[in-house]
């Protein structure tokens, strides 16, 4: 478990930029935490850095949202999803493989999901702070994460 100690929004979308670079067509991410907690800012910044230039909002309400850029990504917020049968699990990945794809909420979809290949939680820990805790199964994306978020201590003169 890598962790990153964001001081502030604009830290959690440094991080999501940075997060572009080691994500692929295909892959899954997992994110948790509470409402509020920078899901959206980083999603956002991974679209920017994808080359998604359309307004990034969160899909609550509408449960998806499918973005068109250099490389496609798809977001899913499944909070609002209650024991999903298998057509509507169908809707709510379809066009996964060829996006990235980023979950909320992923206990809601049951076993349905592909591997993840990152998993990331969000945490209060202020107003304005939040501990990011990223990991991986994958040693190499272990790897190409730990570098990043080692670049971005760096620049923020972490501990």
């Amino acid at each position: 478990m890598i962790e990153f100690l964001s001081g502030d929004p604009a830290q959690t979308a440094d991080l999501g930029r940075a997060l572009a670079d080691v994500l692929e067509v295909g892959d899954v991410v997992i994110l948790r935490g509470e409402v509020g907690a920078g899901k959206t800012t980083l999603v956002r910044a991974v679209a920017r850095a994808l080359g998604i230039v359309s307004p990034v909002t969160s899909p609550t309400y509408t449960l998806a949202n499918r973005y068109l850029g250099r490389v496609p990504l798809l977001h899913i917020d499944a909070y609002r999803v209650a024991n999903p049968d298998d057509e509507e699990l169908g809707l709510v990945l379809d066009g996964a493989d060829s996006a990235v794809t980023f979950v909320e909420w992923p206990d809601a979809l049951g076993n349905a999901l592909t591997d993840a290949r990152v998993t990331i939680v969000l945490e209060h820990r202020g107003p304005r702070e939040r501990l990011v805790r990223l990991d991986s199964g994958d040693v190499a994306t272990s790897s190409a994460l730990s570098l990043l978020v080692d670049d971005l201590r760096a620049r923020y003169f972490h501990p």
